[in-house]
């Protein structure tokens, strides 16, 4: 009877699995993402109403108006249905910005003084906009249920063996170091590829993208982060050059100067 449950519960995962297959736009990847866009959307528009409500809104003029036009030109080459683009600056010494899905965009303003330019920040808002556009929220969460719901048919088949603890912590550690972590790595090199090309498709020399980056790894240096490449979210600033310098081929065939 307990074997019988196990194999049910292994059975409505790869049904589960199977069912959230999808292609990403732009690379062709096949992802796992049971999530609808609508569902994705709905989630996005909340989270950045309160982000609206919780951290201040920058009243600089001149990188409210940056933000803008380059939020713009991006979004206009960018395949996201439905999308309800916003770009809003804020105020904050944290130096980041993100998308949530749907087209909501943040901007802290204090990854500004390195994007330096309108190119340096085509190249943080392509990225940005390529999470949603490939619909890595989404997946993220699929995954992170996936997993979930293997540890719990682990769990069932192992739930009288006395190593049972052991098993799931190892089960644990391995989810997050052997999948999840690699696997938001490679979202990341994913969002700069795509990125990269709406940046040159909305009249930005990806070549930018490059010396932005550069920009970012002396900043990193400066902050000097001890983290281990394998416990890091973010691929490190050197692959990340390499791997953009790889695809500059691709996206320079697609830069229109405006």
């Amino acid at each position: 009877m307990k074997i019988s449950k196990t194999l049910l519960l292994f059975t409505a995962v790869l049904a589960f699995v199977a069912a959230g297959c999808i292609t990403v736009p732009e690379t062709g990847r096949s992802q796992f993402n049971f999530m609808s866009q609508g569902q994705e959307m709905s989630l996005g528009f909340s989270e950045f109403d309160k982000m609206k409500k919780q951290v201040p809104v920058s009243r600089d003029a001149a990188a409210n108006a940056m933000v803008q036009k380059v939020g713009q030109r991006i979004s206009a080459v960018a395949n996201l249905p439905n999308a309800q683009w916003e770009f809003v600056v804020f105020e904050s010494k944290e130096v980041n910005a993100f998308c949530l899905p749907g087209g909501k965009v943040g901007v802290y303003t204090g990854i500004l003084p390195i994007t330096k330019d309108e190119a340096g920040l085509a190249t943080v808002l392509g990225h940005e906009v390529a999470h949603a556009v490939a619909r890595h929220g989404g997946e993220r969460m699929s995954e992170a249920m996936g997993l979930q719901a293997l540890g719990q048919v682990l769990g069932a088949a192992t739930a009288e063996n006395k190593y049972a603890p052991l098993i799931q912590q190892t089960y644990g550690l391995g989810s997050q170091l052997g999948v999840a972590l690699p696997h938001g790595r490679a979202q990341e090199s994913e969002a700069d590829h795509i990125g990269l090309l709406y940046m040159a498709r909305a009249g930005y020399d990806p070549e930018n993208a490059v010396a932005f980056w550069q920009r970012f790894a002396d900043f990193n240096s400066k902050q000097g982060s001890q983290t281990a490449w394998f416990l890091k979210t973010h691929p490190d600033d050197g692959t990340r050059i390499k791997q953009l310098q790889g695809w500059l081929p691709e996206a320079k065939a697609q830069y229109r100067p405006k």
